[in-house]
């Protein structure tokens, strides 16, 4: 098999990666350029110095934002903005002079998931990234689903009450966010240190840490029941809190009992891969956008 270059741009780095005998081999990562002009000579100079050193025969690329994969246009906005709306994988491609799949970057990770990480033994599932908001994936017969608007997958955007998004009730920023404007004097917790207070007895970081395990639980129960997917991966850094998937699980149980027709309980397992994900799937999607090249 080949080797496959790998890039996962990023809004403060850029990480690179060389896909060896199904092997991972992280290379340098380099703070994101300023200009476009910059990116592509960043970019360039790594491709031109692994395939020097490792015979690449391809770019598989992890991108923020709405990428089109029928046009090769990054839509949407993101941290990056010279990225967007103009054909950059042909451009890339161009320079490189090699063929290039460009995906979004919460895709790739559920690609990354899907192939050999949490839901390696699954056919479909969702993908939920809750970081500063929620975003994510939908996986149907191995593919991704990206909509008709390049919105599949943003489950941040769906209500969670009557005024309220889900990114803004579901995460551990929205916690921090609700705790300290409530505060007098205002305070400046992070998410992490509002859940901490809660372990230690705050009532009022009590309630804003269940709002969220209601909030999510409540998003997941209705993603079951629009999708019905196998599996159902959480990532993020909040992710790794043991005590995230035993409450939503409760908070799910409450919802069924509640709603008594429903007779599915959502499968829910946090991501296996972190700081990798990205970059693994981004040779996913390289695969499946060039099925017949060895790559």
């Amino acid at each position: 098999m080949s080797n496959l270059g790998l890039v996962d741009i990023g809004g403060t780095s850029i990480k690179f990666a060389v896909m060896k005998d199904d092997q991972l081999e992280k290379l340098e990562p380099v703070k994101t350029p300023q200009t476009l002009e910059e990116f592509y000579q960043v970019l360039t100079n790594k491709v031109d110095s692994m395939k020097a050193q490792y015979q690449i025969t391809g770019v598989g690329i992890s991108s923020p934002g709405a990428v089109n994969k029928k046009t090769g246009v990054v839509e949407g906005a993101s941290a990056i903005p010279y990225i967007h709306n103009f054909e950059i994988q042909q451009a890339l491609s161009k320079r490189f002079d090699l063929p290039v799949s460009m995906e979004n970057d919460a895709n790739c990770a559920a690609l990354a998931e899907l192939d050999s990480g949490a839901g390696r033994d699954v056919s479909s599932l969702l993908f939920l990234i809750i970081g500063t908001g929620v975003g994510g994936s939908v996986i149907i017969n191995h593919q991704i689903w990206h909509g008709a608007h390049l919105f599949g997958g943003e489950f941040g955007f769906t209500l969670a009450d009557d005024k309220s998004t889900l990114s803004n009730l579901a995460t551990s920023v929205g916690v921090a966010q609700r705790y300290n404007a409530n505060s007098k004097p205002i305070t400046n917790y992070s998410g992490k240190e509002v859940f901490d207070l809660a372990d230690h007895g705050d009532t009022r970081a009590q309630k804003e840490v269940q709002t969220m395990y209601y909030s999510l639980a409540k998003g997941i129960y209705n993603l079951q029941y629009s999708f019905d997917p196998e599996l159902i991966v959480l990532g993020g850094a909040v992710s790794n809190n043991p005590h995230l998937i035993p409450e939503v699980n409760k908070e799910i149980e409450k919802i069924r009992k509640v709603v008594k027709i429903a007779s599915i309980k959502p499968e829910i397992v946090p991501c296996h891969y972190t700081d990798e994900a990205n970059l693994r799937g981004a040779a996913v999607d390289f695969a499946q956008t060039y099925p017949k090249e060895d790559a």
